[in-house]
């Protein structure tokens, strides 16, 4: 997976539009574009995806100090590449918007118990600790679901503009 300079201009501009979009957004918790963004990126890029997503981790942490809270992102946005790596390239038209509106919208509903085993992990949660971890953010998981199949809707619309930029 070499990339050219191009690329990895492009790669670092697309992981800190992502950063940006978020701070953007923050004073909506749990409202953004990141699952959209992902979607997005890896159906254009496939496996080089994960070097703007990462780029977009490598901010966080670098502005958001690599704190414990950060650790969970070294993989919670790769569930959502790898979910959308498994749909088929081509799916008709009219159902493609849905699902890729469901897959967002499910990342944001499991988002607490893809970040729970982490957090079990360090910060000494038994099993019960962690299931009563994940029923307490339950309501931000939800809205995040919510708010995930809407920003959803922009997923083909942020597909064409990225091929269009890559033609050019």
């Amino acid at each position: 997976m070499r990339c050219s300079t191009r690329e990895m201009a492009v790669f670092a501009l697309l992981g800190a539009l992502m950063y940006a979009s978020k701070m953007l957004m923050e004073a909506l918790p749990n409202i953004h574009l990141l699952a959209a963004f992902t979607t997005a990126l890896t159906i254009v890029y496939r496996k080089r995806a994960l070097y703007p997503i990462y780029i977009f981790v490598f901010i966080t942490g670098l502005f958001g100090g690599f704190a414990l809270w950060w650790i969970p992102y070294l993989y919670v946005w790769t569930v959502l590449w790898a979910a959308v790596m498994l749909l088929p390239r081509r799916m008709p038209k009219k159902l493609a918007p849905l699902v890729y509106m469901l897959i967002c919208a499910l990342h944001g509903l499991f988002y607490g118990v893809l970040y729970a085993p982490s957090q079990a992990l360090l910060f000494g949660l038994d099993f019960h600790g962690m299931l009563a971890w994940i029923a307490a953010g339950m309501p931000f998981d939800i809205v995040h679901a919510v708010s995930n199949f809407f920003c959803g809707a922009l997923v083909l619309p942020l597909v064409r503009v990225m091929r269009l930029c890559e033609k050019m």
